[in-house]
């Protein structure tokens, strides 16, 4: 069974930049799609970033385009969320997600991310 680690989240200013890592306990290569989501306090849970393995398509939430970077590093075990020009509408906590080849889907215990205007 794949673990998925988050970590890199904290208290930043609004305007400011934070990166964002989940660490898979085994090589990542059979994972096809890779997530962020968040979920703020009171809301439902939403997609962030999606990357592909196939072709490294990624797709982002309107509300983050421009902004936000998603990015694997297969040789890491590793997806990246590169968060710049923080809002404090992108407090939330941020969960990783893998879907595998076979229909396994596994997800983070979720990093805390929390901007201050």
């Amino acid at each position: 069974q794949v673990q998925l680690v988050e970590s890199g989240g904290g208290l930043v200013q609004a305007g400011g930049s934070l990166r964002l890592s989940c660490a898979a306990s085994e090589s990542i290569f059979s994972i096809i799609v890779l997530n962020w989501y968040r979920q703020a306090s009171g809301k439902q849970r939403e997609t962030v970033a999606t990357i592909t393995r196939s072709s490294g398509t990624t797709t982002y939430a309107d509300s983050v385009k421009g902004r936000f970077t998603i990015s694997r590093d297969n040789a890491k075990n590793t997806v990246y969320l590169q968060m710049n020009s923080l809002k404090p509408e992108d407090t939330a906590v941020y969960y990783c997600r893998a879907l595998r080849a076979d229909g396994w889907t596994g997800w983070g215990q979720g990093t805390q991310v929390t901007v201050s205007s």
